[in-house]
């Protein structure tokens, strides 16, 4: 994505393991302006950390989602929340997340899942940047706004940050990985079988 990415990519590196962890939110508890779905007074929370350019997440995000979202989330029954953690190639996962919160919580996760279905294009071709550019469009952004959201250094420390919480206070060490009403599972892909095991027996407590 020439210089857009290396300039992410820099700034990333300078942040590094040493950015604060200043951001609300462990891993059981939810901030008000975090990227959610469902109902917020919903018995049941499910946090999701994951990234854009991770393989495995793509997967759950369109072979298990879509059920888990009209089993749980459609019906009221679960606040789902979804937390960004940087993977390789951290510039590129960094750059999706951020013209994703570009477009607004409206769009949010319509892009997020358009850049998880379009990963193995953007990496058979290498054309990163063109792959973007036409989300952001689909998601009403011109290529100006998207490289100008791309290149907000305020908006990718804000990105760092969350990153690093997720590593140093939530101890999250893989993608995906799913905290439900606080207990952290186990990292990897999960089945709908796997988490109906989880939170059947939460919506049945009284």
């Amino acid at each position: 994505m020439g210089s857009v990415v290396r300039r992410l990519f820099l700034t990333l590196a300078v942040a590094g393991m040493a950015a604060a962890c200043n951001q609300a939110g462990a891993a059981g508890s939810v901030g008000s302006d975090e990227m959610s779905l469902g109902d917020p007074k919903a018995k049941v929370t499910v946090i999701e950390y994951a990234s854009v350019t991770c393989p495995h997440c793509a997967r759950f995000n369109e072979e298990v989602f879509p059920a888990f979202k009209a089993k749980y989330i459609d019906t009221g029954k679960v606040r789902y929340v979804f937390r960004e953690f940087l993977t390789p190639p951290q510039q590129v996962a960094a750059a999706g997340f951020l013209l994703a919160r570009c477009a607004g919580k409206d769009k949010y996760f319509n892009v997020i899942d358009a850049i998880m279905r379009s990963q193995q294009e953007m990496f058979t071709s290498g054309d990163v940047r063109g792959v973007l550019l036409r989300i952001g469009r689909s998601a009403g952004l011109t290529d100006e706004k998207s490289l100008a959201c791309i290149g907000d250094e305020k908006a990718l420390k804000a990105l760092n940050d969350r990153f690093e919480t997720a590593i140093n206070k939530d101890k999250i060490d893989g993608t995906p990985s799913f905290v439900i009403n606080g207990k952290k599972l186990e990292s990897g892909e999960k089945t709908l079988a796997q988490l109906d095991a989880e939170i059947q027996p939460l919506l049945a407590k009284k």
